[in-house]
């Protein structure tokens, strides 16, 4: 049976995925540990922890592959998104070891975004592969980004141009930062999500665009004060999460204003939550979530991409 191998290396998880020619999908990741009481990585950091990390996720796939699988395509992230000068040492770890199996395996390459692998990612998990083939809006939110994109197909699969960004810091980074603050470690998203989920009663949030764009570290000066006011740890989550979703209604908003009523996918690790799926799919017409029992982590999508692209493997340049 042939399959083909998607790997990324982003921050912060390490994630390989096979996608089989039956179509089923299977995914291994892990995340890069982050010492008590921090934010963050540096990216030398990553580097190391993903090298180190690469191949007993690795290991844990290839061991759940059926005993003919055959490699026919590797897709890798090597870049954070489609754009000239887009770079993060990270992706260099997953670049390395991608280019080695599959010279090994004399087997095609495709080097891609790990914004795309993200997208691809999702519309896999919510069995809406169909919309490659048309133009769609996405927003790709998560620790390091929170972008609305309008997708367009295009003969490398996917074409992506920002119709909409945040204007400081991004939704994961609010989260994470009141998540520690909390006590929790980092990433501190899914135990946000449990917290926001607990509390009971509405939310008031109205946080105002500029444009399509938004801004979202004055949620984090208005949580802290909550939080020293003696405010519940439920409430100030739950204040979080829903200024972070209903933003993105709003966003929606301006967006189908502009382009017309497309498809809109959420994508992303903060797409995850339920607290903002719950929110968001009461409040947008035809917003695409991914299933939670399907794997859909970017590396999923890069083994998709290469199935569905072909690869462009040459050997490696000299730079």
């Amino acid at each position: 049976m042939k399959y083909y191998l998607g790997i990324d290396t982003s921050n912060y998880t390490t994630s390989v995925a096979a996608y089989l020619e039956d179509g089923a999908m299977l995914s291994e990741k892990k995340l890069l540990p982050v010492a008590p009481g921090e934010k963050g990585l540096r990216q030398n950091d990553a580097v190391f922890l993903h090298t180190k990390q690469l191949p007993q996720v690795a290991e844990k796939l290839f061991a759940r592959l059926p005993e003919d699988a055959r490699l026919a395509g590797v897709g890798v992230s090597t870049r954070p998104r489609d754009a000239e000068g887009s770079y993060m040492p990270c992706f260099l770890a997953g670049r390395t070891f991608a280019y080695g199996i599959a010279a090994s395996a004399k087997a095609p390459l495709k080097e891609l975004s790990h914004q795309a692998g993200h997208i691809a990612a999702a519309l896999y998990g919510a069995d809406r592969v169909d919309l490659l083939a048309s133009d769609f809006i996405a927003f790709h939110v998560s620790g390091g980004t929170t972008e609305g994109l309008l997708v367009k197909s295009s003969r490398d699969g996917i074409s992506v141009d920002i119709a909409s960004k945040t204007l400081d810091i991004s939704a994961g980074q609010l989260i994470d930062r009141i998540g520690v603050r909390l006590g929790f470690g980092f990433p501190a998203g899914a135990h946000m999500d449990k917290l926001a989920l607990a509390h009971n009663g509405d939310v008031s949030a109205k946080p105002v665009l500029k444009g399509a764009d938004c801004c979202l570290s004055g949620v984090e000066n208005v949580c802290a004060r909550l939080l020293d006011e003696g405010v519940s740890p439920e409430s100030v989550a739950a204040y979080c999460f829903g200024y972070v979703a209903e933003t993105l209604v709003r966003v929606s908003r301006r967006l189908r204003e502009e382009y017309g009523a497309l498809p809109i996918l959420c994508a992303g690790g903060v797409m995850s939550s339920e607290y903002i799926r719950n929110y968001i799919s009461a409040r947008v017409e035809n917003a695409v979530f991914t299933k939670p029992e399907v794997p859909s982590d970017t590396a999923a999508g890069t083994a998709y991409l290469a199935a569905a692209l072909g690869g462009d493997y040459r050997g490696v340049k000299e730079e």
